[in-house]
């Protein structure tokens, strides 16, 4: 019946010539035993309706089944599963392997593109990869020399393949692509080498581009309407992509779009956010440096932004927004609202009306974030929206060349781009976090197309006043602004969760392990160590009628820099090595996708 109701639906909407999805992506999506997008809908949810595994038999899980990549370094993202074929990537060198889900894992496919290595130190914090991405019978691959390729979902072979970025001068690629109707949209990474973030659009059918929208520089380059486009329900005006910035500094400024994508088929909206501004040295860029810190709403046919919102103007932290924006339709103060639900690495967690772009929550998401007192709320005042920063905390005040100490959270931020998940069941988020702060000292630096811009030296730590672990896993009520429930973890919560409707929330640790916990009260049902840390995301899936559950795990990413690459410098991989030092004590480097299911 829910099979044959979505088809009603998706015929009734095509009938009324409304905007619509990939129908045929949404229509896998609509069907819980794939797992057919990164995020698992369109909306970012990571929910499934799956329920054959749950809270009362989930302490059964064994492993059914294991699959090597062949690849040390850290492996983010996770398989897809479209019916009985499985698509398995890597970090670099990018592989994807196809797997035959009915026949043992039977390898169907192979695809190994062959990058220049040189594309691996211009890749900051590891060369991970989020996954492919799959519409209308091919698999899309964003490789980290930015190559954009589509290969026949059955065979492997390339239909095309365009070049999205240039890593001489920087820009690489870590993020997955967002499939919807005849286009991918794709990000650019390289926000620590000076690289302009921005957004492209591809048609699917051919590879050409459709659309490009920059996070900063002039209107026409940011695709925005100054009368039409707003930010906190104004209109932004003229230049607003340019008049905060000093000069040209907006040329290599930064803003690069490396997270997580949503998209609404109602709206017709695409919604991501924008990461640090270019240097890390504040001093050298004055100003609110828009549209840097930025969750973007555009138009998904023309990339036409509708609204924006700047979470941290004038960064001074490196408080990346590109974190996942998560899609709900709630009742809230009383009203059903279209929801747009983001943790930012800042420590603020925000609820909007993503219609509109009204700011209708802002609460830390973690206690003992200090670098703000809170977030602005009332409308009247000329501070509405805009965190109140605390002096003894501000980079840019303390001066160049001064270690600002004790700063919380540490540039990694409360969260990173690992996927928070929700469950419509508990209306609770499931939110992976990092508990940690942060020496930050900036100092001067000259920009050389290609090399490093950052311009700050960092330190990291657990609070002073910390359980003694760098992580948490919380649940957390959107509407209200406020954890329900926390569960500490020895070290950072770096892996993607998974909520399901048998009312069990699977997330992974830094050690490498599994865990499943009760989603109403966090107890936990089971876990199990996989051979090496996880900072995958889990998810899952049906073969043979059996609920399966599937998570990647290879230590890497930002806070497994230090043993991915085999650095020991505690500054190294930009404060993280000394932070996570206490790690190889507990995993080691890995390259494997565990499945669980319940026994026979």
């Amino acid at each position: 019946m829910k099979k044959l109701t979505a088809l009603t639906s998706a015929v009734a909407i095509c009938a009324a010539g409304m905007a619509t999805a990939n129908d045929d992506l949404q229509t896998k999506m609509d069907n819980p035993n794939n797992w057919a997008i990164q995020t698992g809908d369109y909306a970012n949810t990571r929910y499934s309706e799956l329920d054959q595994i749950n809270r009362d038999n989930v302490g059964d899980l064994q492993v059914a089944w294991t699959f090597s990549t062949g690849v040390l370094r850290g492996h983010e993202g996770s398989p897809l599963v479209i019916g009985e074929t499985m698509y398995v990537h890597t970090p670099f060198p990018n592989i994807v392997y196809a797997l035959d889900l009915s026949n043992e894992g039977k390898i169907l496919w192979k695809y190994e593109p062959k990058q220049d290595p040189d594309v691996i130190p211009v890749m900051c914090c590891d060369t991970v990869n989020r996954g492919v991405a799959y519409s209308n019978g091919q698999i899309y691959l964003h490789q980290a020399d930015t190559t954009i390729v589509a290969l026949d979902a059955k065979t492997g072979a390339v239909n095309w393949s365009v070049k999205n970025g240039d890593p001489a001068i920087g820009e690489t690629n870590t993020a997955t692509v967002l499939p919807v109707k005849d286009k991918i949209i794709v990000g650019i990474s390289g926000g620590e080498f000076g690289v302009r973030g921005s957004v492209t659009a591809y048609n699917t059918a051919d590879g050409s581009q459709a659309w490009r929208a920059y996070s900063m520089g002039p209107d026409s380059d940011i695709l925005v309407d100054p009368a039409a486009t707003t930010h906190l329900g104004e209109p932004v005006g003229e230049n607003s992509g340019t008049n905060t910035w000093e000069g040209d500094q907006w040329k290599i400024g930064g803003g690069t779009t490396w997270g997580w994508y949503s998209y609404d088929p109602d709206l017709n909206l695409v919604y991501y956010g924008t990461g640090n501004p270019s240097t890390w040295n504040p001093a050298q860029r004055p100003g609110d440096n828009r549209w840097s810190m930025t969750i973007m709403a555009r138009d998904a046919d023309t990339g036409m932004a509708k609204w924006f919102y700047q979470m941290t103007p004038h960064d001074e932290w490196d408080y990346d927004g590109i974190n996942e924006m998560i899609l709900t339709d709630q009742a809230i103060n009383g009203e059903a609202r279209k929801l747009l639900t983001h943790f930012d690495r800042n420590g603020f967690g925000y609820t909007m009306d993503r219609e509109t772009g009204e700011l209708l929550v802002a609460e830390k998401f973690d206690p003992v974030v200090n670098w703000a007192t809170h977030v602005e709320m009332d409308k009247s005042s000329d501070q509405y929206g805009r965190p109140q920063v605390v002096a003894q905390y501000s980079t840019e005040q303390n001066g160049e060349d001064v270690n600002s100490t004790n700063i919380c959270p540490a540039a990694l931020g409360t969260k990173d781009q690992q996927p928070a998940a929700y469950s419509p069941k508990t209306e609770l988020f499931y939110v992976p976090t990092n508990h940690v702060c942060m020496d930050y000292e900036p100092f001067r630096v000259s920009y050389t197309a290609g090399q490093p811009y950052v311009g700050a030296t960092l330190a990291m730590y657990p609070p002073s006043d910390s359980h003694g672990g760098m992580g948490n896993f919380i649940a957390w009520d959107g509407k209200k602004g406020e954890i329900v429930w926390s569960l500490p973890e020895q070290f950072s919560v770096w892996s993607g969760a998974l909520a399901t409707a048998g009312d069990v929330v699977f997330y992974g640790t830094l050690e490498g392990f599994l865990k499943a916990v009760d989603a109403n009260t966090g107890e936990e049902l089971y876990k199990f160590k996989t051979p090496s840390g996880i900072i995958g995301n889990v998810m899952t899936y049906t073969s043979g009628g059996k609920q399966y559950v599937g998570i990647l795990s290879g230590v890497g990413g930002w806070a497994g820099i230090g043993l991915a690459a085999g650095l020991t410098n505690p500054n190294d991989g930009l404060g993280a090595v000394g932070g996570y030092a206490a790690l190889s004590d507990y995993t080691a480097l890995g390259g494997q996708l565990t499945v669980f299911k319940l026994p026979d």
